[in-house]
């Protein structure tokens, strides 16, 4: 072994048994990435002028919808891991089924696609504008994406082609997709340390570029889009991991490309379409007045009904009630 390389989890840490229950530390490095997102999330959009506590009203849509989507993603570009003679298809108890997702394999398109269909819900509900939304969720989205890649670590799978780099990933020669015909000791790209990394630099430019420039209305998604797929495609084509290939090239190359052409076109049409600020993140007509809001609002119109009262008054008692204390210099 190189003096560098990173050595895998014992499989021990994949699990651990509290009661009678079974916690996998794939769903825990998922479960931390969802939490960080969603306070990210929270703290970016209501700095945005939205209601506090409202992205969970949104997340209790997204998330469901957003595994639910990473898992069947996963398993129709998967098919042969999960469709073949005397293969458990259904019974969610012994190994292999298509439900069991703490055994790894949930797909991020797949969350993506699900997880829109949950925000377009949620922000139908709570008024926010589904753009706004995604700009706000980016950054912990990317922070999300770089903990659930600690849980393939963990699960010993989804690594990269053999590399005599000092830095290479140690795999047991025991391991099911370790490739046949491979010498024990080879070292492997540790894929999901170079997407964590490219995703905590995604981050980094995400924020650097919202204090440069106007990333709002959709644009910060848009660089999210573009930057996540760039990193996918060049690590999905170093990936040993057995996927669906069209035209010679992985679904999820595609996918990737699908995501970077979505990113660029959504700049360019946001860029055109929005050319000021984005005032408040919610649809016109369903703006939240916050405390402040109201109580200035109460206030205000406590002096108004004072004062017609006051000229009310006057009237009836036959003064005449003075309305302005302005002439005009009109002529």
């Amino acid at each position: 072994m190189a003096p560098l390389s990173i050595p895998s989890p014992s499989p021990e840490w994949q699990s651990f048994q509290v009661g009678p229950f079974t916690i996998h530390m794939y769903a825990i490095c998922i479960l931390v990435g969802i939490i960080l997102a969603v306070i990210i999330t929270s703290r970016r959009l209501t700095k945005r002028g939205a209601e506090p506590g409202v992205v969970i009203d949104i997340a209790l849509w997204a998330v469901p919808l957003g595994i639910i989507g990473a898992r069947i993603y996963h398993v129709l570009t998967h098919p042969n891991d999960y469709f073949f003679e005397g293969a458990n298809v259904w019974n969610p108890f012994a190994p292999g089924a298509v439900w069991n997702i703490w055994e790894g394999g949930n797909a991020i398109y797949g969350a993506l696609i699900g997880g829109a269909v949950g925000v377009l819900i949620g922000c139908r509900f709570t008024g926010i504008r589904f753009l706004s939304f995604a700009d706000a969720l980016a950054p912990g989205l990317l922070l999300a994406q770089a903990a659930g890649r600690l849980g393939n670590w963990f699960n010993h799978e989804l690594f990269g082609a053999p590399t005599d780099l000092p830095w290479g990933l140690e795999i047991s020669s025991d391991n099911a997709a370790f490739p046949a015909g491979l010498a024990e000791g080879t070292l492997f790209h540790p894929t999901f340390l170079y997407e964590i990394i490219w995703n905590l630099a995604g981050v980094v430019a995400i924020l650097l570029l919202e204090r440069a420039f106007n990333m709002r209305w959709g644009r910060a998604f848009a660089v999210y889009l573009i930057w996540y797929g760039l990193g996918r495609a060049f690590l999905e084509s170093i990936r040993l991991d057995p996927s669906e290939m069209f035209l010679g090239i992985r679904v999820n190359v595609w996918a990737s490309f699908g995501a970077i052409l979505v990113g660029v076109i959504l700049l360019i049409v946001q860029y055109r379409r929005h050319t000021g600020s984005e005032v408040t993140p919610y649809v016109p007509g369903r703006e939240w007045k916050g405390p402040d809001a109201a109580l200035d609002s109460d206030e205000t119109e406590s002096d108004s009904d004072s004062l017609d009262n006051e000229v009310g008054s006057e009237n009836i008692e036959g003064e005449t009630a003075a309305t302005s204390t302005h002439r005009s210099t009109t002529p």
